[in-house]
């Protein structure tokens, strides 16, 4: 008995009674599963413009037309060699990748925009903090530097006060001979100022370093100064009609040596604190972010192409990223050639957006450490033992 026509009029066609039965071949829905495949690659081929053959298109359209349940060996064997035809035709297009295209894209854009949002909630407040931080400490040690020196001069110019001289600062002392009264006032409010600067910039810098220690200057609590103009000016400022130029100088360095402690111990605080998070957390952030940029620069080609596919290798790749961001900030600076160096944070983030450069990197490495370059291969003659 003659078989219907797969190219033939899209006619309903009862099975034969003699019909060949699919009870032996894969269960019914796998062959429905490929009849969507191949439909959505059709598609995909008609809005691309890629011609397909009158047999494939004729086989796959008599497939739909017919139901599954009615459906011989014939008709499955033209529907797949039709889908076969049109997956080599398409590639890499799957059939999956025009479904993803047009049902996946936008969870998948949203996932990667609050994954981006997060990462930014974290990055720039820790980065902008670790900035200014580094600022005040770099200015904090100019400061302790320029207050130390001004603290030496004093001494040598006035030595040591006189054993006869009251210690007030309202008792009018003479200079030792030969010392320059006007370059004496001159650095005592160069001292008093650079004091006042040290405690500000300290202060400040301790609203951004954790834990918060509590430090007292002349007994009184520093976070008092910022508050009490009284107190602040009868400890950083000089009294107008300077008398006693030793008193003040002592007065002066008493509390220079109080708010030398106070920034010194904040600096070695921040050192620790944001140490610690500029080498084992901004890194894997960085990392993150750039793997985030990786994934979407990857997605606008697909989209583009339409040959995007959501895959789980893409979490995957976010935890090797992490992995890589780790181990970047066990390292100070990456060196590359003779004069090009790259900060921890930037090789993070390249390591993100690269990560199977990254690793290829490493097992480079380490093949170099497992070669034997004094291994002599041992040949042996031709024909004999």
């Amino acid at each position: 008995m003659t078989q219907p026509d797969p190219t033939g009029p899209l006619i309903h066609t009862p099975p034969l009674d003699n019909a060949p039965s699919l009870d032996s071949t894969p269960p019914l829905n796998y062959f429905t599963s490929a009849l969507d495949d191949a439909v959505h690659l059709l598609k995909y081929a008609a809005e691309i413009g890629v011609d397909v053959s009158d047999q494939t298109r004729d086989a796959i359209l008599h497939a739909r037309a017919i139901d599954p349940s009615a459906w011989n060996e014939a008709i499955v064997a033209n529907l797949l060699d039709a889908l076969t035809s049109l997956s080599n035709a398409l590639k890499p297009v799957t059939a999956e990748r025009p479904y993803a295209y047009s049902k996946d894209t936008r969870p998948t854009v949203q996932y990667y925009l609050r994954f981006a949002i997060i990462l930014a909630c974290f990055i720039i407040p820790i980065s902008v903090a670790s900035f200014v931080a580094s600022a005040l400490s770099t200015a904090i040690r100019a400061d302790i530097d320029t207050a130390n020196a001004y603290a030496v001069q004093l001494r040598a110019q006035l030595g040591a006060a006189p054993p006869n001289i009251p210690n007030t600062t309202s008792t009018e002392t003479p200079i030792p001979p030969g010392a320059d009264e006007t370059a004496i006032i001159t650095e005592l409010q160069s001292f008093a100022a650079t004091t006042r600067v040290l405690y500000a910039r300290a202060s400040e810098l301790r609203r951004i370093v954790l834990p918060r220690e509590n430090f007292t200057i002349h007994n009184r609590d520093v976070s008092q100064y910022r508050t009490n103009s009284e107190a602040r000016r009868q400890t950083f400022e000089i009294a107008t009609g300077l008398k006693n130029y030793y008193t003040t100088r002592d007065d002066l360095t008493s509390t220079y040596q109080d708010v030398r402690y106070f920034g010194q111990t904040l600096l070695d605080d921040a050192s620790i604190f944001y140490g610690a998070i500029t080498t084992c957390f901004l890194p894997v952030l960085y990392a993150l972010l750039g793997t985030c940029a990786y994934l979407l620069r990857n997605f606008e080609d697909q989209m583009s192409t339409r040959t995007f596919i959501p895959s789980v290798a893409n979490s995957a790749r976010f935890l090797i990223a992490a992995i890589g961001g780790a181990v970047v900030g066990l390292f100070n600076n990456f060196v590359v050639g003779a004069q090009i160096s790259i900060p921890p944070l930037a090789l993070a983030f390249l390591v993100g957006y690269a990560v199977d450069v990254f690793f290829a990197f490493l097992e480079g490495i380490l093949k170099s450490f497992t070669k034997n370059p004094t291994e002599v291969p041992v040949r042996v003659p031709v024909g004999k033992p």
